[in-house]
C-alpha cells in the first residue's frame, strides 16, 4: 500500500473539532454526521462507515497514519462507503449509541478508534475498533475488511438486514431504564456494593483491574467507599479497613507514572498493575475527578500528602488547560513528534547532565532513573528510559544519602523544578482547545470545592472565571451549547452538560455565596426538566426534546469515565431541594431513585456516583447555615470549621446581615440571626434543628454528629 502526498483538504477542513480537523488532509472522503452524509447514503443505497474517536487518543492517530493517510485505503473506502468521523467529545450521543452496537459485537470489548459500519438507516451491522492495516495478530487488516464488507453488502444484503434490525434492537433496550426492582435502594444497598468494591481492589497496589493489566482511577469507587466507611463507628474494624483500602490506592497513584511527578495533572489510565506507566493523555475530566477525591480522602484522613496531590492537579490544569477567556480545555494527547509519552520520559544520562552529579544521583535514587531504565519506547527499543515515579521516600533517600528528610525534600523539590524547565524546551503534546460544558462543570466543581478544602482563593476565583466564561459564551437564548472552540460555539447540549454545570455553579455558591451561582443553577435546572425529563418513566433522557432523530432517545444512568448525566442531576436535585426548600425537587428525586433500583441493583459497578446521591438521599442532609459577615475571622472561624470537615452529606448556605439585601428565599436562611450580635451557625438534619452555635468548636462538635 501507498502512501499519497499530502492531499488537498476535505470537507473536514470546515469542521470546529480539532479530532475532525485532524483528518481534513486525509484522502478519505470524509463528511461531518449530519444531513450531507446522511441523504447520499439514502440516496446511493450505501452503507456509512462511520470512524469515531478524540483529539488526544493515541491508537486514533495509529490508524490514522496507517489507514485513512493511504492512498490505496481512501480509495477503497471512498468506493465503498460514506464515510463520516465523529468526535465522541461533541457528540456523546452517537459514541454512547454505536460503542453499545460495539460492546455487544465484541463481547464486552470497546474503545477508540471506534469502528462501526451503518445502514443507509443508521443501523448497525458490523463494528470494532482498531484495525491494523494488514492482517496480524489474529487481528483482520482493515483494507481486507473493508473489501469482505463490500462484497457481503452486495451479496449478502438481506441477511446484514436482519442482524441489523436484531442488533439495533437489543441495542435500543440496553440504552433505556431497567424496570424497577422489588428491593429499594438504601444504605445497605450503598454498603454492599462498597463490600463488593472492596473485594475487588487490588491489595498490593489498590485500584480495580481493567482488561488484563490496566488500572484507570477509580476515584468514583473511592468516593462511595469513604462515604461508607464514614457511617462506620469510628475505630472499627470495618471502617479502618476501607479507609486503609482507600488510602492504598491513593498512595500508589501519587508515587506511580500515572501521576506526572513534574508537572502535576493525572494521566488517563496506567498500562500496568503499579500504577507505573500511563497512556499518557491528560483529559480534563480525569483532572477534575481524581483531584476532587484526593479532596475528600484529604478531609477525611488530615494526611497532607493528599492536600500536596490536589494542589498538583488543580495548579497543573490552571497552568496548561485554561484558555485565556477563563474556560478550560479538554486534553492533552499522549504524543509528541508522533511518538507517545516522549515528552515526558528521560534518560539517565540527560537527568545527570541537567542536574548534576550530587543532585543527579539523589533524583534517580528517588524517582527510579537507571541507565537500564525501567521503561522501553517501541519506536526506540535500544534507548532505555525511564517513566519517573517515587520509588523511594523521603525518609529512605536521606538514610542513603546521609541527608535530613528536610534537605531531602529541598533538594528533591530543586530538581524537579530544574527537569521541569528543562521539559518545557521539548516538543509538547498537542492541545485539544476545545471547550466542553460538561467537562469544564465537573472541574468548575473540584477547583470550587479545592478552594475551601485547600483553603486557596486562586482556585475559587478560577472556577468563578470558568462559570462567567461557559454562561457567557455558551448559553443563547437560554438553552446551552456543548462545544466552544475558537471563537465558534457548536452542538445542543446534552443531559450532562447541563447536571455538570449546575453542579459546578452549586460548589461555586457554596464557596462564594454569591446569589447568582445559585440562582443561575434554579434556572439551568428549570430547563433540565422541561427538555429532558420522562415524565412517564422518571428520569431523564440523553438529549433534548428536539434533538435529531437518532436510533434511541437513551436514557441510562451508568457511570463510566465520566458520572452519567442522571446521577449528577439525581444529586442536584437533592441539593436544589434542600437549598430552596423545593419539595417537588425532592419528590423527582425519590421517583428517579425509585423506578431506577433495578438498574442498580442489576449493574452496581457501574453505579457508583448515583449511589453516592442514594447515600445523600437516605441518609438525609446536614442543612447548614452561618450569619455572619464573611470578613469577620469569627465567620472565617465557622467556614473553616465546616471546610476541614469531611461531612460528604451536607448543604452549606450563608446570610451577611452586613452586606446588601441580598438574600436567597430559602428556608434555611429564614428568620436566621446573629446570637447577641455574634456570627452564628445552624446545623439542622431531618427537620431537626440543634442550637445555633457562635464557637468553631462547637459546630465541630455539632458536624461530627451528622456523620
Amino acid at each position: 500500500m501507498t502512501k499519497p502526498p499530502a492531499a488537498s483538504p476535505n470537507r473536514l477542513a470546515r469542521a470546529t473539532s480539532p479530532y475532525l480537523q485532524q483528518h481534513a488532509h486525509n484522502p478519505v472522503d470524509w463528511y461531518e454526521w449530519g444531513p450531507e452524509a446522511l441523504e447520499k447514503a439514502r440516496r446511493e443505497d450505501r452503507p456509512i462507515f462511520l470512524s469515531i474517536g478524540y483529539a488526544a487518543c493515541h491508537w486514533c492517530h495509529v490508524m490514522a497514519h496507517e489507514s485513512f493517510e493511504n492512498a490505496d485505503v481512501a480509495a477503497a473506502i471512498n468506493e465503498l462507503f460514506v464515510n463520516i468521523k465523529v468526535d465522541r467529545e461533541e457528540r456523546p450521543d452517537l459514541d454512547e449509541i454505536y460503542m453499545q452496537a460495539t460492546l455487544v459485537l465484541n463481547q464486552g470489548q470497546g474503545g477508540w478508534p471506534m469502528s462501526v459500519w451503518l445502514t443507509p438507516e443508521l443501523k448497525p451491522f458490523f463494528a470494532g475498533t482498531y484495525f491494523p492495516p494488514t492482517t496480524r495478530g489474529g487481528r483482520q487488516g482493515f483494507l481486507e475488511l473493508c473489501q469482505a464488507i463490500g462484497k457481503a453488502w452486495r451479496q449478502h444484503r438481506a441477511e446484514i438486514a436482519v442482524q441489523a434490525d436484531k442488533l439495533t434492537e437489543v441495542v435500543c433496550g440496553s440504552l433505556l431504564a431497567a424496570p424497577r426492582s422489588a428491593e429499594e435502594l438504601s444504605l445497605a444497598v450503598v454498603d454492599q456494593t462498597v463490600e463488593m468494591l472492596a473485594g475487588a481492589l487490588d491489595p498490593v497496589s489498590g485500584g480495580l483491574v481493567s482488561g488484563s493489566t490496566n488500572k484507570f482511577p477509580p476515584s468514583m469507587a473511592l468516593d462511595l467507599m469513604l462515604r461508607s466507611a464514614a457511617r462506620q463507628p469510628e475505630g472499627g474494624a470495618r471502617r479502618q479497613q476501607l479507609v486503609q483500602l482507600v488510602q492504598l490506592t491513593l498512595d500508589h497513584m501519587a508515587m506511580g507514572g500515572i501521576y506526572d511527578q513534574l508537572g502535576g495533572g493525572i494521566h488517563r489510565y496506567s498500562t500496568d498493575v503499579e500504577w507505573h506507566v500511563p497512556h499518557f493523555e491528560k483529559m480534563l475530566y480525569d483532572q477534575a475527578l481524581v483531584s476532587r477525591v484526593y479532596l475528600d480522602a484529604y478531609q477525611f484522613t488530615r494526611r497532607p500528602r493528599y492536600a500536596q496531590v490536589a494542589r498538583g492537579i488543580l495548579d497543573y490544569v490552571l497552568a496548561d488547560l485554561q484558555a485565556p477567556g477563563g474556560g478550560f480545555y479538554s486534553s492533552r494527547d499522549a504524543d509528541s513528534e508522533g511518538v507517545e509519552g516522549k515528552y515526558y520520559v528521560w534518560t539517565h544520562r540527560e537527568v545527570m547532565e541537567i542536574l548534576g552529579d550530587d543532585e543527579g544521583k539523589l533524583f534517580c535514587a528517588h524517582f527510579d532513573v537507571s541507565e537500564s531504565g525501567n521503561w522501553r519506547d517501541p519506536h526506540d527499543p535500544d534507548a532505555p528510559k525511564s517513566v519517573l515515579r517515587a520509588l523511594r521516600s523521603y525518609e529512605c533517600c536521606a538514610k542513603l544519602f546521609a541527608i535530613s528528610p528536610e534537605e531531602c525534600e529541598r533538594r528533591l523539590t530543586r530538581g524537579r523544578e530544574k527537569l521541569l524547565a528543562a521539559r518545557a524546551g521539548r516538543v509538547p503534546p498537542a492541545l485539544d482547545d476545545k471547550v466542553l460544558c460538561e467537562w469544564n462543570g465537573l472541574m468548575i466543581a473540584s477547583l470550587a470545592r479545592g478552594g475551601c478544602v485547600l483553603d486557596e482563593r486562586r482556585y475559587v476565583d478560577a472556577a468563578a472565571r470558568a462559570a462567567d466564561f461557559i454562561l457567557k459564551e455558551q448559553l443563547h437564548d437560554g438553552r446551552l451549547r456543548r462545544s466552544f472552540c475558537r471563537g465558534q460555539t457548536s452542538g445542543t447540549a446534552f443531559l450532562a452538560d447541563y447536571a455538570a454545570l449546575i453542579e459546578g455553579l452549586l460548589e461555586l455558591y457554596e464557596a462564594t455565596f454569591e446569589p447568582r451561582w445559585l440562582v443561575r443553577a434554579a434556572e439551568l435546572n428549570r430547563v433540565v426538566l422541561a427538555e429532558f425529563w420522562d415524565e412517564e418513566g422518571a428520569g431523564f433522557f440523553f438529549t433534548p426534546r428536539a434533538h435529531e432523530p437518532l436510533l434511541v432517545r437513551s436514557k441510562d444512568m451508568r457511570d463510566g469515565a465520566v458520572p452519567a448525566g442522571n446521577s449528577v442531576q439525581l444529586m442536584n436535585l437533592l441539593r436544589l431541594s434542600a437549598m430552596l426548600g423545593d419539595k417537588t425537587l425532592r419528590a423527582l428525586a425519590d421517583r428517579m431513585i425509585r423506578a431506577w433500583s433495578g438498574q442498580v441493583h442489576g449493574s452496581p459497578w457501574t453505579s457508583e456516583r448515583f449511589l453516592a446521591a442514594v447515600d445523600f438521599a437516605c441518609s438525609g442532609p446536614a442543612e447548614i447555615a452561618i450569619v455572619g459577615d464573611p470578613a469577620r475571622p469569627e465567620t472565617q472561624a465557622l467556614l473553616r470549621t465546616v471546610h476541614d470537615t469531611y461531612l460528604p452529606n451536607r448543604v452549606l448556605m450563608l446570610h451577611n446581615p452586613a452586606g446588601p439585601e441580598t438574600r436567597v428565599a430559602s428556608p434555611l436562611l429564614a428568620e436566621r440571626v446573629q446570637v447577641n450580635g455574634r456570627p452564628t451557625a445552624y446545623v439542622c438534619r431531618n427537620n431537626a434543628c440543634r442550637r445555633p452555635v457562635t464557637m468553631a468548636a462547637e459546630l465541630e462538635g455539632q458536624l461530627a454528629a451528622c456523620l
